[in-house]
């Protein structure tokens, strides 16, 4: 995945002191137009780093972390976020029945091969960890690090119950400030100690202007995903794309108050991924917000670390039994 496609379109950069990013518009494989918010510059030496955001998310959630990645105390690297098909500036299918991982996976090979990305460093943000996991298994030599960010091989039933409650089912704010105060009522459970601040920067990745009232940052069809979730009936497991993994570096980020990642998955996902690191977020759910100087401190120390493994020249066996250095 590493030969430029000529289906790219760049928009200006936003030039500041702080790497403000810079939109790109990727067409996937069936046409429609995908966004991608990229930072730092392609010729940078350091590892590349791929965040995906979750379900009804959006590149938004990155906005911290990218930058902080990209520029780590004078060390560069390229960093790339991906709006899914139906979320934020991607746009939205005419046929809902795209919203799923099949085509969602496709779709991220489209923008690593369009954009000449070749191993990075997943940042995997709930259903975005789903694809990471799902690459690995699909193209492994693509993966050389991951961070599961809140999302492990089982899924909680009550913690997708409770977002099928709500994806595509929010009431229209008439501000942002409404917005924030919805959401603290929604959430505040999982997320007891958030500031006004920190519940309006929320509201405003959850909706966005558009025509002088506010909307969803994604395609309100994408309720349809969850439709056929039955609560007694649990998602199946993921433990054999979770083995993908077992070549490469792995962080897994959890919300002490998640109700989608248990303590028990983390411990047995540990048990399979003995180097696995953990860092739990105290007084957050699902998804912990991607803020924080000591959070951000970690996770370039963990991308440091798989560029630091990707430069040894020792050879290391792979879940497919190849031997690869």
């Amino acid at each position: 995945m590493n030969t430029p496609s000529p289906h790219l379109f760049v928009a200006t950069s936003l030039a500041s002191a702080r790497d403000a990013g810079r939109s790109v518009f990727v067409t996937a494989q069936d046409g429609l137009r995908l966004h991608v918010r990229e930072y730092g510059t392609r010729t940078a030496l350091g590892l590349p780093v791929v965040c995906l955001p979750g379900l009804a998310r959006t590149v938004a959630d990155f906005d911290v972390l990218a930058p902080a990645l990209a520029n780590d105390g004078g060390h560069s690297r390229r960093v790339i976020a991906i709006d899914s098909r139906g979320r934020g500036q991607s746009e939205y299918d005419s046929n809902p029945e795209n919203y799923n991982v099949a085509v969602e996976l496709a779709d991220v090979v489209t923008v690593l091969t369009a954009l000449g990305i070749g191993a990075a460093v997943f940042v995997g943000s709930s259903r975005g960890g789903i694809l990471t996991m799902l690459l690995g298994v699909a193209h492994p030599t693509a993966v050389a690090g991951v961070v599961l960010h809140d999302i492990g091989p089982v899924i909680e039933p009550k913690g997708v119950a409770r977002i099928k409650g709500y994806v595509g089912k929010l009431p229209q704010p008439r501000s942002f400030a409404e917005g924030a105060e919805i959401l603290r009522r929604l959430q505040s459970a999982q997320f007891p100690k958030l500031s006004a601040e920190q519940w309006l920067a929320a509201a405003q990745r959850t909706w966005k202007m558009d025509d002088g009232e506010l909307a969803p940052t994604y395609d309100v069809h994408l309720a349809r995903t969850l439709a056929g979730f039955d609560i007694e009936r649990p998602l199946p497991p993921l433990w054999n794309e979770f083995g993908a993994l077992a070549r490469v570096s792995l962080l897994v980020i959890r919300g002490a108050n998640s109700d989608i990642l248990a303590v028990a998955t983390v411990a047995a996902m540990q048990a399979r991924h003995p180097q696995m690191q953990v860092i739990e977020i105290a007084d957050q759910g699902h998804v912990p917000i991607l803020e924080g100087e000591d959070l951000l401190r970690r996770l370039a120390q963990f991308v440091a670390g798989c560029e630091r493994d990707r430069a040894k020249p020792v050879l290391r066996s792979s879940v497919f039994g190849q031997r690869q250095a």
